[in-house]
């Protein structure tokens, strides 16, 4: 097409952009069936805000809510882990003599023998007047974040987690009996069963608390407990009779100390309880609205479909701006009278970073935010962590952490490796990108990653063979487990692509706020840096000598394709034999090793890859075998059907929100520095569309495809720019308007100099 027909026929539509947004409310309400209810807590109907969560399920047939709030945390230093030899140089001395027990004895064992630092859970409410009704229907939606529970003799329930407050409300109708409510704390004085499970979780009874204090008042329940030290939290639930058949109640918890400012007094809570369900209600359906509204996609694929709005669903109920970032289970502590999985901590070796991969193309910056908050409200506790540990200036981050950021150990090559805080980097870097947000740049985003380029610059050494800059020992997670093995002695891929990374957009940013003597230190670090490991068929290796030859859950030693992106498919066709010879080997060796998150991970590869088909097969296999039937992600294939050999089901949830990011690959993608749409779509998807998702340069991007067609693109610029848009979508109109500079640049690429808040609309013919 010429740049003379591209000039008079795009219709550029500029200011009024709000015009241009449209109502992505669904025809269909969106909705998860629970009939008949729940009977183990990981299937139950979740809630939450991102700083208090419950789940409603049936226990021992008994209608109950279990109650948790983000910041229940004892914690306590892991004990035996800080002690003399605790330094980095240590652990490599005894790696290099070959004796490394002592390692494993010092700083693996404590996270598996000891019960804390841990997430605690918060405590139930149990309503036994409703044992033994009959159950007519029980679903939750989506829209409004509103469960709905009514048994065949005319009860119903309603309730929610405030979208904005942290409150829970229920309220029954047509009561046909007394109400009664049990308020149930966990049980912390008990005889210890199976103590030091990690993955099933220890005994709360480890813990050492003293049992607390329940207290009944006027239509009051409120329980309290002393935690570690001087923590301690409350949980308080109230209720009023608005009629002689309606029942209203809120709860809370509330933590002490309150890092959050997040606790509500006993005097709003009185206020509240008075104003009434209804009433906050229509905030909190507010807030559901806007949150729905920021973007929506249609795929003809109905496994696929739900599962997307279930993990939006479950993103909007578990990120917020102001509370903790999504740990293992965010809001969701295991209900089974246990510690949860994995202490249910901040593993930033995988975790945490998958959670927060959709919400920058789902146009969800204000609740990612709430993931670099957190490094950003502990960053003085990093520097402490980096200068003890490493004997280094800059900033280092544990690979499994406490709230405030305290590591944990266990496994150290990970939990203890120097490249944690460059993956973390990325995520401020995205979120530079997708929002073009200058004062974040200059204020957060930059100085992170400048503080974690200069400690890696001094926590690598050159190699005096190859003059090439190197780690002594290095580490892929999570090969060879904690063994000695799992420190390699030359650089492994995952560790050599997240050092190029930070180096590489280390330079980039310092351009970009024109510090060109950083720019140019940056530009010869990551100069210094070898290329990444690969065999003769061009596969990635995990290290220059040990290739990818066993099933592995984790794709680490891919981390240059996906997520960072530094192998691009569209760079050149070196790349995409890397990438086409990389995922072909993935599959060749199999699943055997692989978990519900290996799945999630993979659709995002081969979405990457432009491989339609193969992304939805591994997204499909994720729901499918990996989810509970509340689309919790518990890890092992539950239908035994040779997805995987593991067949446990402890609950996290990265799996859940990486598996939105594949989909969200597969409708656009703009990390190679143009704007493409159905990149990675099945071919027998002829009707397909979404609307505002956001690339990065921060345009808002909605577009259809109707029988195999595109019937229309709008392109919206919140910052101005220049955008580069590969146009192959076949016969299209346009026409200009409003003299936006337009350039042809051949090869099926277009670029558009957008202006603030200017928008372009292409159609099909």
């Amino acid at each position: 097409m010429s740049t003379k027909n591209l000039l008079t026929r795009i219709s550029i539509l500029v200011p009024i952009i709000c015009l241009l947004i449209p109502s992505f409310a669904s025809a269909q309400t969106k909705t998860q069936q629970f009939n008949p209810l729940p009977k183990q807590w990981d299937e139950a109907i979740p809630q939450g805000n991102g700083m208090l969560g419950t789940l409603i399920w049936e226990k021992n047939d008994v209608l109950r809510f279990a109650l948790d709030r983000a910041d229940l945390w004892d914690s306590r230093p892991m004990k035996g882990l800080h002690r003399d030899e605790f330094s980095y140089q240590w652990v490599v001395n005894q790696r290099l003599k070959n004796d490394y027990k002592p390692v494993q004895q010092y700083f693996d064992h404590p996270y598996d023998r000891e019960p804390a630092p841990t997430k605690i859970p918060g405590a139930a409410l149990e309503f036994k007047f409703l044992k033994g009704l009959e159950l007519a229907d029980a679903h939750l939606n989506l829209d409004e974040a509103i469960s709905e529970i009514s048994w065949k003799n005319g009860t119903r329930l309603s309730s929610f987690v405030h979208a904005e407050k942290p409150l829970g409300w229920f309220k029954f109708e047509n009561l046909s009996s007394d109400f009664d409510v049990e308020l149930i704390p966990p049980t912390y004085q008990n005889a210890v069963k199976n103590s030091g499970d990690p993955v099933g979780g220890d005994d709360l009874g480890r813990l050492g608390y003293e049992q607390g204090t329940l207290s009944k008042g006027n239509n009051t329940l409120i329980y309290k407990q002393k935690g570690w030290g001087e923590f301690s939290y409350e949980v308080i639930v109230s209720w009023k009779k608005v009629d002689s058949k309606t029942i209203e109640g809120i709860w809370t918890i509330r933590s002490n100390p309150d890092a959050f400012n997040s606790n509500l007094d006993q005097k709003s809570l009185d206020e509240m309880l008075k104003s009434g369900f209804e009433q906050h209600k229509k905030r909190h359906l507010d807030w559901w609205s806007k949150f729905w509204a920021k973007s929506n996609l249609q795929v003809p694929d109905p496994i696929l479909q739900h599962q997307w709005e279930m993990e939006q669903y479950k993103f909007g109920s578990s990120a917020r701006e102001n509370t903790p970032p999504i740990s293992l289970q965010a809001v969701w502590s295991a209900d089974n009278g246990r510690i949860p999985p994995w202490k249910g901590d901040f593993h930033h070796d995988l975790n945490t970073q998958l959670s927060y991969w959709p919400s920058y193309s789902a146009n969800h910056l204000d609740e990612a935010m709430g993931y670099l908050n957190h490094f950003e409200t502990n960053k003085e506790n990093y520097k402490r962590y980096t200068k003890q540990f490493f004997g280094k200036e800059g900033i280092a981050v544990p690979g499994v952490t406490t709230l405030d950021g305290t590591e944990m150990g266990g496994w150290i090559q990970y939990s203890l490796s120097p490249t944690v805080s460059a993956w973390i980097s990325q995520h401020y870097y995205l979120q530079w990108r997708y929002s073009m947000d200058k004062k974040f740049l200059k204020e957060k985003a930059y100085p992170w990653i400048k503080s974690t380029a200069q400690f890696l610059e001094q926590i690598s050494v050159l190699d005096a063979e190859t003059g090439k800059r190197k780690l002594v020992i290095s580490s892929s997670p999570e090969i060879n487990d904690n063994d000695i093995s799992a420190w390699f002695t030359k650089t492994s891929n995952y560790d050599l692509s997240l050092m190029q990374y930070n180096f590489k957009v280390a330079a980039e940013l310092a351009n970009e706020l024109n510090l060109k003597e950083d720019a140019k230190h940056w530009q010869e670090m990551y100069a210094q840096l070898p290329e990444l490991a690969l065999s003769e068929k061009k596969e990635l290796m995990v290290t220059p000598d040990f290739p990818y030859s066993s099933s592995h859950r984790h794709f680490s030693h891919m981390m240059a394709i996906h997520p960072l992106g530094l192998v691009k498919w569209e760079d050149s066709e070196t790349s995409k034999e890397i990438i086409q010879s990389s995922i072909k080997l993935l599959d060749n060796i199999g699943p055997k090793g692989w978990v519900g998150y290996s799945y999630s991970w993979l659709g995002n590869l081969k979405a990457r890859a432009k491989d339609g088909e193969g992304a939805a097969k591994a997204l499909t296999i994720f729901a499918k075998a990996f989810c509970s039937s509340n689309s919790f992600h518990v890890n092992g294939d539950q239908t035994k059907s040779g997805y995987s050999d593991a067949h446990y089901r402890p609950f996290t949830l990265e799996g859940n929100f990486a598996f939105a990011s594949g989909l969200q690959e597969m409708l656009m993608q703009s990390h190679a520095g143009f704007l493409e749409i159905f990149p990675a779509i099945p071919a027998s998807w002829d009707n397909v569309s979404f609307q505002t998702l956001r690339a990065e340069g921060a345009f808002l991007v909605s577009a259809e495809k109707e029988n195999g067609k595109l019937k229309s693109l709008k392109i919206q610029s919140e910052k101005g720019g220049n955008l580069k848009i590969k146009a192959n979508w076949g016969k299209y109109e346009y026409k200009n308007t409003s003299k936006l500079k337009v350039k042809d640049l051949g090869d099926g690429l277009i670029e558009i100099e957008f202006k603030e808040n200017s928008a372009v609309e292409f159609w099909g013919v």
